[in-house]
């Protein structure tokens, strides 16, 4: 059977707390997936992101956050809001983020861009290098691995409502 799910973990596994979505991909390895569900461990190359999404039915992208707001709060934001991206002129590739890529995918793919694109973004509270995953983000990344390892197909639970005021689209933060 092939990937109609796929999970994205971004991310430099060298800074502190955002090593986050590759420590996930890590952990979900060793826990199991169904076999429609995979993963790929994205790094911090969001041209990778883009052509891994090519022809599956839905994708989940886990990074870290830095917006001042609790170690280890999870942010749930539709793909639809972050890939609405002004024109991306003068990026170079080492400036792709996978925003770059969500936007770059619905471009490229067309047909094939995921149905659905579910964004986890993991607040961190230590980006140092060298550093381990903090407690708290380690706690809520491992928390995120055990519900998509049961039930990959379900947002995770949790969420206080969050409204983007310059569109319909909204997404939700889990405290």
């Amino acid at each position: 059977m092939s990937e109609q799910l796929l999970i994205i973990g971004c991310g430099n596994l060298l800074r502190g707390d955002d090593a986050v979505g590759p420590v996930l991909v890590r952990r979900l390895l060793e826990l199991g997936l169904p076999p429609d569900v995979g993963v790929a461990d994205a790094g911090t190359s969001g041209m990778d992101v883009a052509f891994r999404m090519r022809g599956v039915e839905m994708v989940i992208l886990v990074d870290a956050a830095r917006t001042g707001a609790e170690a280890g709060t999870i942010y749930s934001v539709p793909g639809s809001i972050v890939e609405q991206l002004p024109p991306l002129t003068g990026i170079n590739l080492h400036a792709f983020r996978w925003d770059h890529a969500l936007a770059f995918g619905r471009w490229l793919l067309k047909d094939e861009y995921p149905r659905s694109v579910q964004v986890y973004l993991i607040e961190g509270a230590d980006f140092t290098i060298g550093a381990p995953l903090s407690p708290p983000v380690a706690a809520r990344m491992e928390d995120l691995a055990h519900h998509l390892h049961h039930n990959p197909w379900q947002p995770y639970p949790g969420y206080a409502r969050v409204f983007d005021s310059s569109s319909d689209h909204h997404g939700d933060v889990a405290a």
